[in-house]
């Protein structure tokens, strides 16, 4: 192999180049920007997305907050269970700030001894068995129940009340998440409308409604109906239907919603950034949530 001065190995790309080589480089060079600029912003955003994947965007009171679809679904069924039990939307920011600490709201199978899942709850400390913990929806009621016995947990600062639940060692650390917490809790809980979106690839096989159906009375308590490919919902106030849409573009990553509509406004899942936020092309009405899954 050709070295250089220096005795380096020269790789082929370090050749010095011939006016001909040169003159092809250019060619492509112009051919590669001509794609680019007939493609526009969406090719770009289309590569960027498939360099950087799959992930999710909260947007709550001019501040933008990342996650991961695995941790925004967790963090959706926590908040939605708030909801059903009829609590504060300061109960949902204290649970997901617990949860990014202990597990970074993720349903992890380990952790210190026998802890499990987005809490990090022990079956020896008696807070259930390990397939139970491991159940999203179970664990989340438990760290409910036990903060609702915390006196005056509403008024707390986050992080004391994270702490009269879990007893860590490092009780301090739950104040760290306090922004992202709360911006997500109040988006998902409907108090801010329209304020996640997801950038999702196609899912691999077609959602199934009634599972979703099933999944919205577990996690919400409320019934939806089946029409064809698509889920029907209800709501008794605009909050109401906000949280439940914004709930199923969180928990689309794991059950193959394409589409849903409210008051006005559409998430159409797709990897672009469009997908971060919502159109305002939506047909249902403020009380009204369409989900799509196909």
């Amino acid at each position: 192999m050709p070295r250089t001065t220096r005795g380096a190995v020269t790789l082929a790309e370090e050749r010095p180049r011939t006016r001909r080589r040169r003159w092809a480089a250019g060619v492509v060079t112009v051919a590669v920007l001509g794609v680019v600029v007939a493609g526009g912003w969406i090719g770009v955003q289309r590569l960027v997305h498939a360099v950087t994947g799959e992930q999710c965007r909260v947007t709550a009171a001019g501040a933008a907050w990342d996650w991961a679809p695995d941790q925004a679904s967790n963090a959706a069924a926590i908040t939605a269970i708030a909801v059903k039990r009829d609590l504060p939307p300061r109960a949902a920011s204290i649970a997901i700030a617990t949860a990014m600490q202990e597990s970074k709201v993720r349903n992890v199978r380990f952790g210190d001894r026998d802890s499990l899942g987005l809490f990090q709850q022990r079956p020896s400390q008696g807070w259930g068995s390990a397939e139970q913990i491991l159940d999203p929806e179970y664990s989340t009621n438990k760290f409910y129940d036990a903060l609702e016995k915390v006196d005056g947990y509403a008024s707390m600062e986050i992080a004391d009340a994270a702490q009269a639940v879990q007893r860590s060692a490092a009780g301090e650390a739950y104040a760290q998440h306090e922004g992202k917490a709360r911006a997500t809790a109040s988006v998902l809980s409907g108090q801010t409308h329209a304020g996640i979106g997801c950038a999702l690839r196609d899912p691999d096989t077609e959602g199934s409604p009634q599972d979703v159906a099933a999944l919205l009375t577990k996690d919400f308590g409320l019934k939806g109906t089946v029409d064809g490919s698509t889920v029907r919902v209800s709501a008794p106030s605009r909050d109401l239907a906000w949280a439940v849409g914004s709930w199923a573009v969180a928990r689309a990553t794991d059950t193959g919603v394409v589409g849903v509509s409210t008051d006005g406004r559409t998430w159409t899942r797709s990897m672009e950034d469009a997908a971060l936020s919502w159109s305002r092309d939506g047909d249902a009405g403020q009380r009204e949530v369409v989900i799509r899954l196909a």
